[in-house]
């Protein structure tokens, strides 16, 4: 009996793309815009409200800047851009998550986070220039937009609770905010805390 010979074929399984996460990560920024939108919204206004009522909200945002310069001050390079990634990427994930409850979170976020830039933006032009505000503007070209897409994100997770026809798509809603907040706010918020880390390390 003549013996044949069987050739295995080799399957390799193929490697998982990440462009259709990307795209229905992209394609969910765009059903929340009106979100991001409103989160910018507020946002800038409770930026001009701490910045012109400054003095109402010094004894609070003093104590607030002090404690997180007590913990960064002896933190330099590596260690520093690890811990404004962490304190960053903890706001974020609690502004989407978290944020299924009434929203509540993502909108007090909104209101810290512009009062706290209205105030330092204030207490920058008055002990300087108002043109030495030019200092803040590469910590926040890569930090805000993450902020604003989480908290918009998270202001439609806790809004849908309230419609029926979006309350049926919630679980769908989370698998998008979690890719969304993977694929596109992490590494905002990567890039963001190299800049803001490096800039504090090699200025101060």
């Amino acid at each position: 009996m003549a013996k044949t010979k069987i050739k295995k074929i080799k399957t390799e399984k193929p490697i998982p793309s990440l462009k259709p996460l990307f795209k229905i990560s992209l394609n969910y920024l765009k059903e929340s815009e009106k979100y991001i939108y409103s989160s910018i919204i507020i946002f800038c206004i409770f930026a001009a409200i701490g910045f012109i009522f400054h003095q109402e909200f010094s004894p609070y945002l003093d104590k607030l800047i002090q404690e997180i310069i007590q913990q960064t001050v002896n933190l330099r390079g590596l260690d520093l851009i690890a811990f404004i990634f962490k304190n960053n990427l903890i706001s974020a994930f609690y502004s989407i998550f978290i944020g299924i409850i009434l929203g509540i979170i993502p909108l007090f976020n909104a209101l810290t986070n512009g009062l706290l830039l209205g105030y330092v933006s204030e207490k920058v032009a008055s002990s300087s220039s108002i043109l030495d505000l030019w200092r803040i503007l590469p910590h926040g070209i890569f930090e805000l937009p993450a902020i604003f897409i989480s908290i918009g994100m998270g202001l439609k997770l806790g809004i849908s609770l309230f419609s029926k026809s979006e309350r049926q798509k919630i679980n769908e809603n989370l698998e998008k905010s979690l890719a969304s907040f993977i694929l596109i706010i992490v590494p905002l918020l990567i890039i963001a805390a190299i800049i803001e880390g490096l800039l504090i390390t090699f200025l101060s």
